[in-house]
């Protein structure tokens, strides 16, 4: 809704009091925007700003409520007996001087909320640049919104005709008619349940740890398939405006860390892969405290000897390099690229970062220790989830699906997306053996006992990365970047769950931290889904009230 202040006149402050109730905008606020402004054009000239935007997204009936309050405006007098060009400039006020514009002419709807925000994103005034003139249309601002802009728009028709003195149009002459197009409906692999359960379970984390961020990933290792993508904090797609730019930012795809010890899995992959290890090969684990080139590496604890698959188990940072130093800095890097690090997914979300992969020859004679287990190294979430489904899946990196399908306005199918494998990271009978060592994490002697499932067998991997310091080298003490990714059933995977946890307070373990998530998430879309138990009684879960979009 807009004003033009040149047919207000004086009567700011008598139209404000008719319909700033209606907008939900202060009376004075109000008023002192419709007072009349001037600017310079481009030749000096000074003119009335005769378009001044008073309230974007005004619903149709609240519209309707202003233009039936403007016509009833009384002014104590009788209109009628005023001369001609007084009575104009009366009608001017209560008819023409608030009025809208097409560009504003669109209103987006996003009835279920926060739900998906950061997937969904919204929609803004098409930015018009320099020029005064406002650019017609909406264009996407964040989210697929954003990313398929292009494809929810559909193209505008268009005419080139001639019009006779009164501006009718001569149709004889005219020369070209384009009919518009409808934009295509988007179909996102995204289910509504399983995001209202991951939306919940976070909510839930980030009350009991008061992280800075926290962020959550659902997948199907299969297929790449996105069931589920949160963010916390978020925002409401309908009021954009209320929000930060820090709470819209999707960090499942923007923020990068170095991972800690989620990042074994690449280490022990590729020596499985290779076969200069076997699960059954045992390292010694120097008492927990092992000098290499000059520095020391700890474990949390002391391990004189522990298997390969041990030391997956108790997460030994030692163990890990030991293994990594068998397979080798050339092949270590190889297996990291080749599981997805250091490149972009190409998941249609806007601002995704690559992350860190320093080139082989930048490595120094302490990388081949550090980077095993997650250091000199950054990541996002959804590269360390898509690492973890291909371990799941028998080997093949994914390329993560969001969009399932397109179609026109009568559902018929346009495009259909198949799944697609990015690339074959490792061998079938090596991610078998991964896995084997991964469901050993979540049992009473692994790192993530709080992810434990009663009907279904899981297999995942903790992270407790201290983080990198931005004022100075080295890391923060006590600031911690925790988390879990784990995937169900172990050995027939269906889900595969990352939750992410920036800065935790009470507590920093990941097992501890995102543990407890990933098992609410994990039990409630497993049963939703019904995917079938592992040789267990199935515990039926009501989940009635949670479903929110049908």
């Amino acid at each position: 809704v807009c004003a033009d202040p040149s047919l207000i006149g004086t009567n700011q402050l008598l139209v404000a009091r008719t319909i700033a109730p209606i907008l939900g905008i202060d009376v004075t606020n109000l008023a002192e925007r419709m007072k009349r402004r001037v600017y310079l054009d481009s030749l000096g000239n000074e003119r009335d700003d005769r378009h001044v935007i008073l309230k974007r997204k005004v619903l149709l009936e609240d519209w309707q409520k202003i233009t039936n309050a403007l016509a009833q405006l009384e002014f104590g007098f009788d209109i009628k007996s005023l001369p001609r060009k007084k009575r104009l400039s009366y009608y001017n006020l209560k008819y023409r001087s608030i009025f809208t514009e097409k560009v504003d002419s669109q209103l987006r709807v996003y009835p279920s909320g926060n739900l998906g925000a950061h997937v969904l994103g919204f929609v803004g005034v098409r930015d018009s640049g320099s020029s005064k003139v406002p650019v017609e249309g909406l264009e996407g601002k964040h989210g697929i919104e954003m990313a398929l802009d292009s494809v929810l728009e559909g193209v505008r028709g268009w005419r080139e005709t001639e019009t006779d003195r009164g501006r009718r149009e001569v149709v004889a002459f005219r020369e070209y008619d384009i009919k518009p197009r409808d934009g295509m409906n988007i179909v996102l692999t995204i289910d509504a349940n399983i995001q209202y359960i991951a939306e919940k379970a976070l909510e839930k984390l980030c009350l009991k740890h008061t992280p800075v961020s926290a962020c959550v990933v659902v997948m199907r290792p299969k297929t790449g398939e996105i069931l589920a993508l949160s963010n916390r904090p978020t925002f409401d797609p309908n009021k954009p405006g209320d929000s930060t730019a820090a709470n819209r930012r999707n960090r499942v795809v923007t923020d990068m860390f170095e991972p800690g010890s989620t990042f074994k899995i690449v280490a022990v992959s590729g020596a499985l892969n290779e076969r200069v290890v076997r699960l059954s090969d045992r390292f010694n684990c120097e008492n927990g405290r092992f000098y290499f080139a000059g520095k020391v590496l700890n474990d949390h604890h002391a391990y004189s000897e522990l298997s390969v698959e041990e030391i997956i188990t108790k997460s030994s940072n030692i163990g890990t390099a030991k293994v990594a130093m068998r397979l080798g800095a050339h092949r270590l890097h190889r297996y990291i690229s080749q599981l997805g690090f250091g490149v972009k997914t190409g998941v249609s979300l806007p601002g995704e970062v690559a992350g860190i992969l320093h080139p082989i020859g930048k490595w120094n004679k302490l990388s081949i220790s550090r980077v095993p287990m997650g250091h000199e190294i950054a990541a996002t979430p959804i590269q360390l989830v898509l690492a973890m489904s291909a371990v799941a899946n028998g080997g093949s990196l994914m390329r993560p699906m969001l969009v399932d399908k397109l179609t026109d306005r009568d559902g018929n199918v346009v495009v259909d997306y198949p799944n697609s494998v990015v690339r074959e990271a490792i061998r079938d009978e090596a991610a078998k053996q991964m896995v084997e060592a991964l469901i050993t994490v979540v049992s009473p002697n692994g790192t993530a006992k709080q992810a434990w499932l009663e009907d279904y067998v899981v297999a995942g991997k903790t992270g407790t990365a201290q983080k990198v310091s931005k004022v100075r080298r080295g890391y923060d003490p006590g600031k911690y970047y925790s988390s879990f990714i784990g995937f169900l059933p172990a050995r027939k995977p269906e889900l595969c769950i990352g939750v992410f946890v920036d800065e935790p307070q009470n507590g920093y373990y990941g097992g501890l931290v995102a543990g407890p998530a990933f098992k609410e998430i994990a039990e409630k879309s497993a049963n939703y889904l019904g995917v079938e138990t592992s040789g267990l009684q199935k515990n039926s879960i009501n989940l009635k009230e949670n479903l929110v979009l049908r």
